[in-house]
């Protein structure tokens, strides 16, 4: 009884973690994506802030129910989220968080649904769907901001240098979770540390092939 506890314990951090990051991006997307560089990225970011707000709505109300608790209005995240994420400033510094928060937590989600265990694919299969836009688009303007000219690539190799470890460093603790691991909501050995530099390099890596 006490491994199931702790298993679900660490589970309902995990869901927190996801959700606050989700939360904060979302405020972010509705108060710095109104000074897009362009009016379609401005429409996209707050079209993107509504799905990240109810990412978030559905994560909370899933760790309710893990709780036992039920449905809570949710005024602001629990403290959980990365530091990265909280101290963004600039349209350069979401758009790097939104992607690398993203990516990381794509990876976990797709575990999750691996793992089999019960109620999870219900729960998240639709957030997948939804995600998987908001990453497609993050990318897309993260590999035009390393292209640009000016201070624009260097400022947003900083936000990336600031963003990834900070993400690397959660998945690298889920991966070594036996909480996790023995409660089945995740796969022994899940490499998500080792699978996110992958990531992240080849699509740096890409952008500055295609900028030479």
């Amino acid at each position: 009884m006490a491994d199931q506890a702790n298993g679900l314990a660490a589970f309902i951090e995990l869901i927190e973690t996801i959700a606050d990051n989700k939360y904060v991006l979302g405020d972010h997307l509705v108060e710095i994506g109104v000074s897009g560089p362009t009016l379609e990225a401005t429409l996209s970011a707050i079209a993107m802030a509504q799905g990240e707000l109810g990412h978030a709505r559905l994560l909370y109300n899933w760790a309710s129910d893990l709780r036992g608790t039920g449905k809570t209005d949710i005024t602001d995240q629990t403290g959980k989220a990365f530091a990265s994420v909280v101290q963004v400033s600039d349209w350069i510094e979401m758009i790097s968080a939104l992607y690398a928060v993203n990516a990381g937590t794509d990876l976990v989600l797709k575990s999750m649904l691996e793992a089999g265990h019960p109620e999870v694919a219900s729960r998240i299969r639709k957030l997948l769907a939804e995600q998987k836009e908001h990453i497609l688009y993050s990318r897309g303007w993260v590999t035009l901001l390393l292209q640009d000219a000016g201070a624009v690539p260097r400022k947003t190799r900083e936000a990336l240098d600031r963003a990834v470890p900070e993400v690397r460093a959660w998945l690298s603790k889920l991966e070594q979770s036996a909480e996790l691991a023995s409660g089945g909501y995740v796969p022994a050995q899940a490499g998500f540390a080792a699978r996110f530099d992958e990531i992240v390099a080849r699509e740096t890596q890409r952008a500055v092939n295609n900028a030479g």
